[in-house]
């Protein structure tokens, strides 16, 4: 592949005009050139040591104006109460959504009940099983499947 893509570079080169000759100028008078000694095994040049390079030097972040702290969504703050089946996991304690999803994730660690070949999957038991209605679930699923015990 490479002579084939060599080929048409020298064809383009060979298609060029020949280049115009200038103008000859007068020939300037040759000094005899001195007469040179044979030279012995000429020494191999010796090598020049790379020049070091300098560490870019980090250039400090432009400062902004400081920026607002986000505040949380007063619906995800809301304490929620469980059902009857949820709270044989958590509780019986009415708590927000994001603490609903963490104490099931404690629960599930705990327990052991993530899926050893896909960590995605959460395999439910008993308690768990009537919480989601199945035996499997993704961890995408869980939230969805929440929601229908919180009031």
């Amino acid at each position: 592949m490479a002579t084939a893509k060599k080929a048409p570079a020298k064809k383009a080169a060979a298609k060029k005009a020949p280049a115009k000759k200038v103008a000859a100028k007068k020939p300037v008078a040759k000094k005899a050139a001195p007469a040179k000694k044979p030279a012995a095994k000429k020494a191999a040049p010796a090598k020049k040591a790379a020049p070091a390079k300098k560490a870019a030097a980090k250039k400090p972040a432009a400062k902004k104006a400081p920026a607002k702290k986000r505040t949380p969504n007063a619906a995800f703050m809301k304490a929620l109460t469980p059902s009857a089946a949820l709270a044989a996991v958590i509780g019986n304690a009415a708590v927000p959504r994001t603490e609903v999803v963490s104490k099931l994730w404690t629960y599930i660690k705990k327990h052991g009940l993530q899926d050893k070949v896909n960590k995605r999957n959460i395999n439910a038991d008993d308690k768990l099983k009537a919480v989601f209605g199945k035996s499997q679930v993704t961890m995408f699923e869980l939230a969805g499947l929440i929601g229908k015990h919180l009031s």
